[in-house]
């Protein structure tokens, strides 16, 4: 998969099969458009085209709100597309400029000129241009004059629940780690570098590797103890996670720290990618180290009985 980090770095193709969105989480509905995506490409011989913007687009627009958090980085968005067998992700800087953009002008200037767009695939809810103004009803006037034809996908619902990133984002925040892996179609994950914590977890007898996130804006899930899978160096280690400021010691930081089990190295400044699996308990303070030892003992159990669960 190809990637451009701004429209003047893509060539224009001459049969472009493309649709356009945030993408964050890259979730089931997602994988729906994906889908038809690269049918339609296949069918056509023309080649996929993933049109997102970076920052996201809410950051700009309501830039007094600060409670967005994300379900990936780009990088893990691009990973997961590719992974998707997309062939080109375009990533169109969301700057105060190119919000003002109006509906007409995104498609004649972007999606013609630019990419040379013979296929649209969008979302049922795909919005775009100028206070969001432009729609599916839009496209499907503007078509024959710019010669392109485009498809609407119905909502995707699982379990008659319809599949969308705000949905995962509110799951993961109230630690239901079953709502959300069902609607992403996979273990929900962050990933960061090991860096040196106060070593008490080795006091306790439970070494754990302090996580420096990758971004302040990845979406961390609510505090408490998980179990979870561990990717390093190529090799998956089962452990438990935990997620809070640790109130038994009366700290005053948020913190992420794993537990890796049977895994004795240093891994100082190494990046670990962590799987979340299901929630042990929530985060608590205990009357000393001692009770909280005790439960770390009786976490460990149970995070071992919930991964061998098939």
């Amino acid at each position: 998969m190809r990637i451009y980090h701004q429209i003047d770095d893509f060539t224009r193709l001459t049969n472009a099969v493309v649709t356009s969105g945030t993408f964050d989480g890259v979730h089931l509905g997602h994988q729906k458009i994906l889908a038809r995506l690269k049918d339609v490409a296949e069918k056509s011989g023309g080649e996929t085209v993933v049109i997102t913007y970076w920052p996201h687009p809410r950051l700009l627009l309501k830039p007094e709100d600060t409670s967005l958090k994300l379900l990936n980085t780009f990088e893990e968005k691009a990973e997961l597309l590719k992974e998707q067998g997309i062939q080109h992700l375009l990533r169109i800087p969301f700057t105060k400029e190119f919000s003002q953009l109006t509906s007409k002008e995104f498609i004649s200037s972007i999606l013609i000129d630019k990419i040379g767009t013979k296929k649209l695939v969008i979302g049922y809810d795909h919005r775009f241009g100028n206070n969001r103004e432009g729609s599916f009803e839009q496209l499907k006037l503007s078509a024959p004059t710019y010669g392109f034809e485009v498809e609407e996908i119905a909502r995707q619902d699982v379990d008659h629940v319809t599949v969308s990133s705000s949905k995962i984002r509110k799951a993961l925040e109230e630690a239901d780690l079953e709502t959300a892996s069902h609607l992403l179609g996979r273990k929900y994950s962050l990933s960061g570098r090991v860096v040196k914590g106060d070593k008490l977890g080795r006091v306790l007898g439970y070494p754990t590797a302090n996580i420096e996130l990758d971004s302040r804006l990845k979406l961390i899930p609510s505090d408490g103890i998980y179990a979870v899978t561990i990717l390093y160096e190529h090799t998956l280690y089962k452990g438990m996670l935990y997620i809070g400021n640790r109130p038994t010691v009366d700290g005053s930081k948020r913190v992420i720290e794993v537990n890796l089990f049977d895994f004795a190295k240093e891994i100082y400044g190494e990046t670990l990618t962590v799987y979340f699996h299901q929630l042990i308990r929530l985060d608590s303070k205990f009357q000393d180290l001692e009770a909280l030892k005790t439960q770390l003992g009786l976490d460990k159990l149970e995070a071992l009985r919930l991964l061998s669960v098939k």
